[in-house]
């Protein structure tokens, strides 16, 4: 998914730490239009001036349940992206995916897509014409230093659920309760829905050495005592080894996500993630130049087959240049 933002703000997210004064931070989402006449809106949390990366998770878009005969569902043209990873799971709907690297692919619910932007992609997500609701998360993970020049590619893997207490477990990055797949990441993380059907209570086992975010997607839910709302996010910092969340009458869905502290600091604007101001301002320059301007479609982003239609053009940059901030 893209950040179709008018006027995308820069983050420059470094390794100090936010010291918390519970043990649990909630983290408000904002409401963003993905554009267009009707606008399907999806809910933000990462990235946030507090805080802006979990582990590697730097980007978390939260939408639905979301009528599409309403807003007209999801149709994100062509646009590029570098330095990180999207991480796309559904919970109802159908998305069709196409990339400049020749992937032709469905995102369905309970099915992973993953694709590694590396040294640079484009891609399509345009909702297929049975799909009467959408309801999912997208994510983006920053590659660290070391991995984001890498080639890019896709893959698509189906999880095997697995138990957890109450809990039903779909673990689409790393693994946990039993679930997970192979899909291939940069430093360590962990990725999973947890299903609770009805009232209950599930202790999750966590590696101390990350830091993890609960969102809650349905449900009336604490995590570690706190109560957290519909659509907002719980961090926990490094350290913890558990963390017990209940879920209220009628159950609860929530995501789990966490990571290692990437401990390095980047520069994310628009849909790209590098480490200057120069980098932005020449992934912007090779997109609107290669693609829009149809002049190399060999370039960095490739070109997207199959697609009925224009590619994305970038926003202009700020007018002073970038400058670390959060």
């Amino acid at each position: 998914m893209s950040n179709l933002e008018r006027d995308p703000a820069e983050v420059l997210v470094g390794d100090d730490p936010v010291v918390l004064d519970t043990p649990v931070e909630i983290l408000e989402p904002r409401e963003v239009p993905l554009g267009g006449p009707r606008a399907m809106n999806v809910r933000r949390t990462l990235p946030q001036r507090r805080r802006s990366l979990i582990g590697g998770w730097c980007f978390i878009d939260h939408y639905g349940p979301d009528d599409v005969s309403a807003t007209g569902g999801m149709r994100v043209p062509p646009h590029p992206h570098t330095g990180l990873q999207t991480v796309s799971w559904l919970f109802e709907g159908e998305i069709e995916h196409r990339d400049s690297v020749g992937s032709h692919a469905m995102v369905r619910p309970g099915e992973l897509n993953l694709m590694t932007a590396g040294r640079g992609i484009s891609h399509s997500e345009v909702s297929t014409p049975g799909t009467t609701r959408l309801h999912g998360v997208q994510l983006w993970v920053a590659l660290p230093d070391a991995s984001r020049a890498t080639e890019p590619f896709f893959e698509h893997l189906v999880p095997v659920s697995g138990r957890l207490g109450d809990a039903e477990v779909r673990t689409f990055v790393g693994r946990l309760a039993g679930s997970g797949t192979d899909a291939t990441v940069f430093s360590p993380l962990v990725g999973a829905e947890l299903l609770l059907r009805t009232a209950g209570e599930v202790v999750v086992p966590l590696d101390p050495s990350f830091e993890h975010g609960v969102l809650v997607d349905a449900g009336d839910v604490t995590v570690a005592g706190a109560d957290v709302p519909r659509a907002h996010l719980a961090y926990l910092p490094p350290g913890c080894d558990t963390v017990t969340i209940t879920a209220g009458d009628g159950g609860a869905r929530l995501v789990l996500l966490g990571g290692e502290p990437l401990g390095e600091q980047i520069v994310m604007w628009w849909n790209f993630i590098g480490r200057s101001h120069d980098d932005v301002v020449q992934y912007r320059s090779e997109w609107m130049r290669d693609v829009i301007d149809d002049e190399d479609e060999h370039g960095r982003f490739g070109v997207v087959a199959g697609y009925d239609g224009r590619p994305l053009p970038a926003p202009e940059l700020p007018t002073v240049r970038l400058k670390p901030r959060g």
